[in-house]
């Protein structure tokens, strides 16, 4: 007997990565190994060099497939094997582990996201000439006139932890057709797997009920809320005492940390972050208590704990979570070791 991996990996796509994906069969008792594709196909060589290899580095069951069947995650490298390829951002995050995974950095993602109707192009719940009726009542809410889509979404639940995956929630969000799901805890590199195996599972089986899943960070302007990451962050000193919090948040707002973030946090930062909408400005920094409109929030029940965690509000729907988890492995855990 034979069975199906599923071979998975970030292209070179501008101005936004996404994710990739082609079928090795392979014979019982065989593992999958090093691979290879077309990267002039991906954003990622040229006609005239075009091969890239596929290094697997995190593997679970294809819960589409079932039986024996597998995903797997790989990074890109160079055609030498052992240069990761430019577009490579778990190399990054990576590093970052191996510099500081002792401070045990710990991660929560929430990706929020948008069903698109294919006939018209507008969220799922937008009438095709038309708006509905104002935010308020679809966050979290229940009823056909404020939910579309929880089909899907619950099979995309049982998807992921049926692969085994660090799923720990979804919501509906503040607009029609929007929706959430949160990774974690996880560490600084599993973050990145996990989501990134949890946002193919969501395309594709999107492709099953004829809907396109968007991540863009404003997929309506005007007074609709965007889509964010919000990225909750502790280490273990974090998660000890209240000092480690607040220095967490000063090194997030130091010169040069915002705007360095910022570039790693997704494409269309300023059209989400406006002021409005439970967002700070793309060019201010503050963090607060209980504060969706700061850049950082500290949760109220962490400032009553003295301890705990703080959440990123900044990222963007489609940044990449790899990035995300380097950039503040490195800046808070090299804080708190001065």
């Amino acid at each position: 007997m034979a069975y199906r991996a599923e071979y998975l990996w970030i292209d070179g796509t501008e101005p936004t990565n996404e994710i990739r994906s082609k079928t090795k069969i392979l014979a019982d008792g065989d593992e999958p190994g090093v691979w290879g594709y077309d990267g002039s196909s991906t954003n990622q060589a040229s006609g005239d060099n075009s091969d890239v290899v596929l290094k697997p580095v995190f593997q679970c069951p294809d819960p589409i497939r079932g039986g024996d069947n597998i995903l797997v995650m790989c990074e890109t490298f160079l055609t030498d094997t052992v240069t990761p390829h430019p577009t490579n951002t778990r190399a990054k995050a990576r590093e970052a582990d191996e510099k500081y995974g002792d401070q045990e950095p710990w991660f929560g993602l929430e990706q929020e996201y948008t069903l698109i109707n294919p006939g018209t192009g507008w969220p799922a719940g937008f009438p095709p000439n038309g708006f509905p009726a104002p935010q308020g009542p679809y966050y979290c809410g229940v009823g056909a006139l404020k939910i579309h889509g929880r089909d899907l979404i619950e099979e995309h639940t049982m998807a992921c932890i049926q692969a085994g995956l660090k799923i720990s929630g979804t919501n509906a969000e503040v607009m029609p057709g929007q929706w959430e799901f949160q990774i974690g805890p996880a560490t600084t590199v599993e973050i990145g797997d996990h989501m990134w195996v949890g946002r193919y599972l969501l395309y594709r089986l999107a492709e099953e009920y004829g809907v396109e899943v968007s991540i863009d960070p404003k997929p309506m302007k005007g007074d609709w809320n965007g889509a964010g990451m919000h990225t909750n962050f502790s280490t273990k000193a974090m998660r000890g005492g209240y000092d480690a919090i607040i220095s967490a948040c000063e090194a997030l707002g130091a010169l040069g940390k915002p705007e360095e973030h910022l570039t790693g946090y997704g494409v269309g930062i300023e059209d989400r972050l406006t002021g409005a909408h439970e967002t700070q400005r793309y060019d201010q920094y503050s963090y607060g208590v209980s504060d969706r409109g700061a850049s950082v929030r500290i949760p109220w029940q962490v400032h009553a704990d003295q301890k705990g965690y703080i959440e990123d509000r900044r990222p963007n729907a489609n940044a990449d979570p790899y990035v995300i988890a380097a950039l503040m492995t490195n800046t808070i855990c090299e804080a708190l070791v001065l």
